[in-house]
């Protein structure tokens, strides 16, 4: 506490405002700004400065030694730029592989991810690039980052975090209003003075990423040839843009971002930051988490950067039907394969074979799935989608987000697994893809994206995605066979793998069947359902930004459940005006809608906590 009121004491005396002669970058004058990617880094040095390192706060937890430090980013415009972080490994070890963690957007700096990498036998910096913080007796939200901003030290909740010093690399919110990480803006709190790449927030932040590599090498417990860098969502794109300008990194696992920035419309920016730009970048081995129906890594941009990188020793992990999150089995591969790269102690299977024929005697296309068997194999699901498209473009986010993915059954056919994969249309393209589960030796703990701990007792392993076009399906004389449908789901078999959730503990579940046609409900029709309760309990029915509370009686006979779209309400106290364009369909005990009135937030809450076992259902259909 001394040491940190010191700290304190010491930057009062010298703020921000102090001067530097020595430029991280020098000024471009007149001359020209970078243009390319290797124009702009050509002439930075990360090793260069010294760190400058201040210990916050430090102790130790479960053999682990901990701290909440800051490194020095850089002297930009005059002015220090500090990086407040979390390091931590396990106490007395030595010669340790080193991981560089950041967080996505919104996010924190978490001591979680590092504790739980310690224990595993990594050394690893989390850096809180937008300032916030989360570790014991030391946690910074956004509204502190705003207190240290305008050095409110007078306030009780007050704490030191990182300073972009006279730039501004901060986000949600940034520092200034103005700011954004699409756009490269031009203002006095920028590197430049004319339109640079340098002036983006991506190009500061993986400055700040670089350095914590830099951070790495220099601690005597680090191996400084055993690098990794993993992130989720913003800090996916990070990762990639630090993997690819950085050679230091030796194994890299970004999730859910560094696939899909690649559309901006200035186009500056795509000729320097740009995702394909850096993915043409990255030797070292990669890979990919990215969930089938994320909106920021977009899985079918995932197939174009596979051919970008320059690695061959790459892998991905799609989870199906989520959306920027993941379960248990995908997020342990980024520990799996920093195990298999930096400490030799694991090996991947390979990537899953996989072949599309469309030309069947039937017209109904197969899915030909050839794992490797190295490791016990659990399971082989083969998921496909004709809410695609096949230009090449961004795809709308509404679509990425709801899109449904059909689960086709599997056959073992000797070493292969086969499936069919009956089609709707002819006239929409199809994309399929396999999930492989495979067993682990033995569990595996880790935090997750948002630091929440999970134990893994499987991994799973995705192929590459095939997609067809209508001109291929036509042309290979593909039938749809496909029917529509008035049944919704029977809850027989394997019924789940249509369903999903972010919460595996508890019983509610989600599916976007509801948005495929083939469950396209009629104009004048009502949802019913059977439903099983043993003791009376309030289920929430939810669709989209609408839902209705069912009051269950306590019984063992099935009680039958009938909606129309006015039981379906919204936060305003709207009805649902329609079943045409719904997309995701919710089962569930509590729910808290919103909604936006006159830039208020209103709330309604539904719902309550569910007393006994979990509910059955049967027989989910559309009646007219």
């Amino acid at each position: 506490m001394k040491y940190l009121l010191l700290i304190t004491f010491i930057y009062l005396l010298f703020p921000c405002q102090q001067s530097f002669s020595q430029e991280t970058f020098s000024s471009f004058g007149n001359g020209k700004v970078p243009q390319t990617l290797e124009e702009l880094w050509k002439d930075y040095a990360p090793r260069k400065e010294p760190l400058n390192t201040e210990i916050l706060k430090e102790w130790e937890e479960d053999g682990v030694v901990m701290k909440v430090l800051r490194y020095r980013i850089g002297i930009f415009k005059g002015q220090k730029a500090m990086m407040a972080a979390i390091y931590g490994y396990p106490k007395g070890a030595t010669n340790l592989p080193g991981l560089v963690q950041i967080h996505g957007g919104g996010q924190y700096a978490d001591y979680q991810a590092v504790l739980t990498n310690a224990k595993r036998g990594y050394a690893t910096i989390s850096i809180a690039w937008a300032g916030r913080i989360n570790a014991p007796g030391y946690v910074v939200n956004h509204e502190i980052v705003k207190l240290f901003w305008y050095g409110a030290t007078h306030d009780l909740a007050y704490k030191v975090t990182t300073d972009w010093g006279a730039l501004d690399g901060y986000h949600a919110p940034s520092k200034y209003p103005e700011n954004s990480f699409v756009e490269i803006p031009t203002a006095s709190w920028t590197l430049d003075s004319k339109e640079s790449p340098r002036n983006n927030s991506w190009f500061l932040c993986t400055v700040g990423a670089r350095r914590a590599l830099t951070f790495l090498e220099k601690q005597p417990e680090v191996n400084p040839e055993k690098l990794g860098v993993y992130g989720h969502s913003m800090g996916g794109k990070l990762t990639v843009l630090t993997t690819g300008s950085d050679t230091r990194v030796k194994a890299s696992a970004p999730s859910c971002g560094g696939v899909s920035d690649r559309y901006n419309n200035n186009l500056l920016f795509t000729a320097t930051l740009g995702d394909d730009l850096y993915l043409k970048n990255i030797n070292c081995p990669i890979i990919f988490l990215n969930p089938s129906n994320d909106f920021h890594g977009r899985i079918n941009d995932l197939k174009q950067a596979l051919t970008e990188i320059q690695s061959k020793n790459w892998r991905i992990t799609c989870s199906a039907h989520h959306n920027h999150q993941d379960n248990a089995e995908c997020e342990v591969a980024t520990q799996l394969w920093f195990d298999q790269y930096l400490k030799g102690t694991f090996t991947f299977p390979e990537t899953p074979q996989s072949s599309l024929e469309l030309k069947t005697k039937n017209g109904v296309p197969t899915f030909l799935v050839t794992p490797d068997a190295s490791r016990k194999i659990l399971s082989v699901d083969v998921y496909y989608t004709q809410q695609g498209q096949m230009d090449g473009k961004a795809d709308n986010r509404e679509n990425t987000i709801n899109r449904f993915w059909f689960n086709a059954q599997t056959t073992k056919k000797g070493k292969s697994w086969i499936a069919q994969v009956p089609v709707f249309s002819i006239d929409k393209p199809l994309w399929v893809y396999a999930n492989v589960v495979y067993s682990l030796d033995q569990p595996i703990t880790g935090a997750g994206y948002y630091y929440r701990i999970y134990s893994a007792d499987k991994f799973n392993l995705s192929s590459t995605m095939t997609m067809a076009g209508p001109e291929q399906l036509k042309a290979a004389g593909v039938n749809a066979t496909m029917k529509p449908s008035l049944t919704i789901e029977t809850f027989k078999g394997d019924w789940g793998k249509e369903w999903f959730t972010y919460k595996p503990e508890d019983w509610a579940r989600k599916t976007h069947k509801l948005y495929d046609d083939k469950w396209k409900a009629p104009e004048n029709a009502k949802l019913a359902f059977e439903v099983l309760s043993a003791k009376p309990n309030k289920l929430v029915v939810g669709i989209d930004a609408y839902a209705s509370e069912v009051l269950l009686k306590g019984s063992k006979e099935w009680q039958r459940v009938v909606l129309s779209k006015k039981d379906f309400q919204n936060a305003k106290g709207e009805s649902l005006p329609g079943w045409n364009g719904i997309m995701e369909l919710r089962l569930g005990m509590q729910e808290t809608l919103n909604e936006k009135i006159d830039s208020e937030n209103k709330k309604l809450e539904l719902g309550a906590k569910w007393i006994g076992e979990k509910p059955e259902f049967r027989n989910l259909k559309w009646i007219d």
